[in-house]
């Protein structure tokens, strides 16, 4: 019912964006022309999605297990400068070796989240909270805070039209939906899947069935740095560049996309693709205000507030349900 919820909210503010949003001239065909309703803008309103939903998905996975990752914003930087800087110092230009690259700074550092949170019995906040200025620092130093371009044929890869004609880029949503896909996939159909269910519904009650929650947990911080190193390569592939910078404030941006989703925030409920409708959510809320023109710092505002909302709707939901319980 929440997705439906948020389907009907996405559905409602289109319909606004549609009628308010004004028109312009397509420079090609010369026909007029919605400002929000029209390939271009719909193709990018999915790019600028992926960025977000594809870390959503694993962060999905460690909020419904009980946890939190903080760092996954510096992850995406580190990913992302770590592969520029090595394809620039091998001179390669293969956008598989970007994308393997990407993909092993994001899985190293989500070892090393996972392996801290499963072993030292620290709070993820706490431990996420650390090496989300440990990882953004490397980065930093690391490209000494100077942007390092990546080269054009892994620019060429993230911007390739493929069938849908020139200026339109369906790559990273392709990847966002494969990846997504693969996530409820894992969530909802695998057992270790409902093993995380069931660690983030009730710990004790999974550690007296004999489930190994250490791996577990661990696995999910794992999971969520793939994500983030999946999304830096599409984020620095799109882009052209990459910077200790990137991906600055995105830990609130995929959190926000989760809780509004629907995850909550107790652990043992969520899915992913109330996370990727929480991120589309999202950024149609920040197009919407480029579009009307509003003032930018009501982005923070509404999105803040969509998250008070979906917390006190997901209490409410919980409240509701345990009186249904009690009352048989």
């Amino acid at each position: 019912m929440q997705q439906v919820g948020l389907l009907a909210v996405i559905l409602l503010l289109s319909l606004v964006l549609v009628r308010f949003s004004g028109t312009h001239v397509d420079r090609e065909t010369g026909q007029t022309v919605s400002n929000f309703f029209n390939p271009g803008s719909l193709v990018q309103i999915l790019t600028e999605t992926s960025f977000f939903a594809i870390m959503a998905v694993g962060m999905t996975l460690v909020i419904v297990s009980g946890g939190i990752d903080l760092s996954i914003g510096s992850v995406y930087a580190l990913a992302g400068v770590g592969m520029a800087l090595t394809m620039r110092a091998a001179g390669w230009d293969s956008p598989w070796a970007a994308l393997a690259l990407c993909i092993g700074f994001g899985l190293l550092a989500g070892v090393l989240n996972g392996t801290m949170v499963a072993t030292l019995g620290v709070h993820p906040f706490i431990v996420t909270l650390g090496t989300m200025w440990v990882f953004r620092g490397v980065a930093f130093v690391v490209s000494k805070a100077e942007s390092v371009l990546v080269p054009g044929p892994v620019t060429d890869f993230a911007k390739n039209p493929l069938f849908l004609g020139k200026g339109l880029t369906p790559v990273p949503a392709i990847v966002m939906g494969l990846f997504i896909l693969g996530g409820a996939l894992y969530l909802n159909r695998t057992t270790m899947g409902r093993r995380v269910l069931a660690v983030g519904g009730n710990a004790d009650a999974a550690r007296y069935a004999g489930l190994p929650i250490p791996y577990i947990l661990a696995g999910v911080y794992v999971i969520a740095g793939l994500g983030a190193g999946i999304a830096a390569f599409l984020g620095a592939a799109y882009f052209g560049s990459a910077s200790s910078a990137d991906a600055n404030g995105y830990e609130l941006y995929v959190i926000a996309s989760a809780v509004v989703g629907g995850v909550s925030l107790n652990g043992g409920r969520g899915t992913v693709t109330g996370a990727f409708l929480g991120a589309l959510l999202i950024v149609l809320i920040r197009t919407g205000i480029r579009l009307l023109r509003l003032d930018q710092n009501y982005e923070w505002i509404i999105i803040g507030a969509a998250i008070i909302i979906a917390v006190v709707l997901d209490r409410l939901g919980a409240r509701l349900l345990e009186k249904r319980m009690v009352n048989g």
